[in-house]
């Protein structure tokens, strides 16, 4: 049975308040390009294994790396998201280690100059806002993909998938700043809607272009000093995230208060076991022997290429929900709501285009169409209903063509087939019933079956009437004009 949630043995509440956790996250991004990072391969996800590999990205004697300039650019343009300091000259190293999965023995990235540094995101937690600190941003490529399981002979054999090597990577380090897990989960999400929001990547966690590595210590509050810190690692989603920060902060106070030191080390979340596990003590910069790399030119950002990027840089998260609130009356939380993605975002635009009204279109997204999408497990992106259908049913219901009772019919009948609301309300014969005659009818019937009511509503009680309309638009199957209902009933029960 797979555990999602921390096995260690619990702290009594008293003992943890008595600690502070300090947190700070290591995420690679893979940058939206069309190759690696260093020579011409395709960085298409899902092609055959090794399939995607050159000379280069194996690392094979004699051939020379040559940098991807939009892999550089998306970089820049990550960094402009994050407030960083962009460094005029930076520089890559060789990162030098040896694991199955580095062709060459080596990792290039970016070590003492990194592409920029001493940045901030804003993130909203218990309803307050903080700015965790981004230490720097850096390049480099991505290791290739060791497959442990899946195959007859697993139990005694690895195999190499060497597509992913070479893939170009944005490193960013955050500051310790985080400290709880829920922090650093609304620090990643965060991260991921400005990194979606800049076109830097698709951050798609479940093919590895989101990854997190975090690292963690505790110390006792009110203390200065930082504790020692262990790096967990195999962190793809946002739950074991939170599950694996939530266990070794426990662990760490565990070891603490039973009079034992804490190993800086390198540990493996485990998924099936819901704990982690000691991969290797963890390593110093000098033992990797960082050294420039001298098939690579140190790499400069003019001024001009520069102010050209932040022409181009699409808008953020935060200055399009202060927008949509400004330009269509939107409240501060469904704002939120509406550009929590950008493709969110643009489908909700793209409805006020086609001429559907801002606060209804809203209302309708939140509601109608999140629900379905999240239900049949669909992104924005794949909605049967287009911005434009919905515009144009809103269009019926604004006109007063059918009701919005009728509407939610039509808007689910609408997601199953693809189908317009007019082809709809044509067929399954939804259209409001606006005739007043047809209506009384209707209202006198109802009138008469609940003789107590109307004794209640004359005497007084007005909360009855709630429960005539409810009972005349039941038996017009949501058609009648709720107006006319309205009207004509009290003109009755009068």
């Amino acid at each position: 049975m797979v555990r999602t949630t921390p096995t260690v043995a619990r702290v009594a509440p008293d003992v943890a308040a008595a600690y502070e956790p300090v947190i700070g996250l290591e995420v690679h991004v893979q940058l939206k390009t069309a190759t690696k990072i260093f020579c011409g391969c395709s960085t298409r996800f899902g092609d055959p294994p090794n399939s995607n590999t050159c000379p280069v990205c194996l690392g094979l004697p004699g051939s020379l790396p040559v940098l991807n300039k939009r892999a550089l650019e998306l970089a820049l343009r990550a960094s402009l998201a994050l407030n960083l300091r962009i460094q005029k000259n930076s520089r890559f190293a060789r990162k030098n280690y040896f694991y199955p999965d580095l062709p060459k023995g080596y990792q290039i990235s970016m070590y003492e100059l990194p592409l920029a540094t001493h940045g901030f995101l804003e993130i909203e937690h218990d309803g307050a806002a903080k700015k965790i600190g981004i230490t720097r941003l850096h390049l480099e490529e991505d290791a290739a993909k060791n497959l442990h399981e899946g195959f007859p002979d697993s139990d005694r054999n690895s195999y190499i998938d060497y597509n992913r090597c070479g893939m170009p990577l944005a490193e960013i380090v955050s500051e310790p700043d985080l400290r709880s897990p829920a922090e650093a989960h609304a620090y990643l999400s965060a991260l991921k809607q400005l990194l979606e929001y800049s076109d830097v990547s698709d951050c798609n966690m479940e093919e590895g272009s989101l990854r997190c590595d975090a690292n963690v210590s505790v110390r006792r509050r009110g203390e200065e000093r930082l504790g020692t810190k262990t790096e967990v690692k195999n962190l793809n989603s946002f739950r074991y995230l939170e599950h694996a920060l939530e266990y070794e902060i426990e662990r760490h106070i565990s070891v603490l208060e039973s009079g034992g030191r804490i190993s800086q080390e390198t540990r493996l979340w485990s998924v099936a076991e819901g704990r982690s596990e000691s991969m290797r003590s963890k390593e110093f910069a000098h033992d990797y022997r960082y050294f420039p790399d001298p098939d690579l030119l140190p790499v400069h950002v003019s001024t001009n290429w520069l102010t050209e990027i932040q022409r181009e840089m699409p808008e953020l998260p935060a200055a399009r929900r202060q927008r949509f609130e400004q330009e269509h009356g939107l409240s501060d939380y469904d704002a939120g709501v509406l550009t929590a993605s950008r493709a969110l975002g643009d489908y909700f635009e793209a409805v006020i285009r086609a001429g559907g009204p801002s606060k209804a279109s809203a209302g309708w997204i939140q509601t109608e169409l999140l629900r379905r999408l999240n239900d049949s497990d669909q992104p924005v992106e794949a909605s049967p209903v287009s911005p434009a259908a919905l515009a144009g049913l809103l269009a019926q219901i604004e006109a007063g063509n059918i009701t919005g009772a009728s509407g939610k019919k039509v808007f689910a009948a609408m997601f199953e087939s693809g189908k317009s609301a007019k082809e709809i309300i044509s067929a399954e014969g939804l259209a409001q019933i606006q005739d007043a005659g047809e209506i009384e009818r209707m209202c006198r019937e109802v009138i008469e079956k609940n003789p107590e009511s109307v004794a209640k509503y004359r005497a007084g009680n007005e909360g009855v009437f709630k429960s005539f309309v409810g009972q005349v638009m039941k038996a017009s199957r949501g058609r009648a004009n709720p107006q006319l209902v309205n009207d004509i009933l009290k003109r009755l029960l009068a």
